[in-house]
C-alpha cells in the first residue's frame, strides 16, 4: 500500500516554526539573515540557510494550496510586463491582475514578442479555467497579436492609463528585486514571485477602506486560512 508521507517528515523543527519563517520571508521585505534574528529573539536558533531551504521547498506548496482554495479571480485581467535582469541578462516578468489588484499569475521569460505574449496568455485560461469578461494592457503589439489567435473573442482595452492598476502592481517585485540584489535565475525568479503573489492576496487586506473592527476580521480570516494551508 503507497502510503503519503506527511509534508513535514524528517524535519526536526515543527510545522508551526518552519511555516512562520516562510511567513515572515513573503509577508515583509526582509532577508534570510533577518528572519534568523526574528526567530532567535523567540529563543528559536535556526540558522538562514535552513529558512532558504524551508522557503525553496514549502513556499512552492503553500502557494498551491491558496491557488486551489481562492478559485477563480476577477473576470477583468489587467496585464503588464516588466524588465527584470538575470544575471546580466534581461528577461521580462508578465503579470496579470485582476479588477481587485490581486494577482492572477505571473511568468517569466526571456522575451516579450508575440510567441511570449501567446504562453502567457495559455498560462492565464488553464489557471483560471475561464476567459475574462475583459482584457486589459498597454498598446504594446504583443498583446494584440495574441488575442487575435487565443482569445478573440473578448474585448480588449487599450485606453491611455487604464493599465496603471498592473503597472502598480510591479512596485513590490522591484522593491524585493532591490532587497534581494536581483534575482540569482530565471527558476528562482519564477519561484519566489509566485510565492509573494499568493501571500500577498490573502495579507492584502486594503485597511485603509474598512473600519479597524473589519480589518481585525479579515485578518483573523486571512491567519486562519494561512494555518490551514500550512497545516500548522
Amino acid at each position: 500500500m503507497n502510503i503519503t508521507k506527511p509534508l513535514y517528515h524528517g524535519h526536526r523543527f515543527p510545522r508551526e516554526i518552519i511555516s512562520h519563517a516562510v511567513w515572515f520571508y513573503h509577508r515583509f521585505s526582509l532577508s534570510y539573515r533577518d528572519v534568523e534574528d526574528l526567530l532567535a529573539e523567540r529563543e528559536i536558533e535556526v540558522s538562514y540557510e535552513s529558512i532558504r531551504q524551508w522557503c525553496n521547498r514549502f513556499g512552492p506548496k503553500y502557494a498551491r494550496n491558496l491557488t486551489k482554495r481562492r478559485g477563480r479571480l476577477g473576470d477583468t485581467w489587467y496585464l503588464d510586463e516588466v524588465f527584470v535582469t538575470i544575471r546580466g541578462e534581461r528577461h521580462y516578468l508578465w503579470r496579470a491582475v485582476d479588477q481587485d489588484g490581486d494577482t492572477i499569475d505571473i511568468l517569466v521569460q526571456k522575451r516579450r514578442n508575440k510567441r511570449a505574449a501567446k504562453c502567457f496568455f495559455r498560462k492565464l485560461l488553464k489557471g483560471q479555467c475561464a476567459p475574462p469578461r475583459q482584457i486589459v494592457t498597454d498598446k504594446l503589439k504583443s498583446y494584440s497579436a495574441a488575442h487575435r489567435e487565443v482569445m478573440p473573442a473578448v474585448p480588449h482595452c487599450t485606453d491611455q492609463y487604464a493599465n496603471n492598476r498592473a503597472e502598480l502592481s510591479h512596485e513590490p517585485t522591484r522593491q524585493r528585486e532591490r532587497q534581494m540584489r536581483r534575482f540569482k535565475s530565471t527558476g528562482q525568479a519564477q519561484r519566489f514571485l509566485a510565492v509573494h503573489g499568493a501571500v500577498g492576496n490573502l495579507f492584502r487586506l486594503g485597511r485603509h477602506l474598512m473600519r479597524a473592527s473589519h480589518y481585525r476580521e479579515f485578518r483573523s480570516r486571512a491567519f486562519s486560512e494561512w494555518q490551514q494551508v500550512t497545516c500548522a
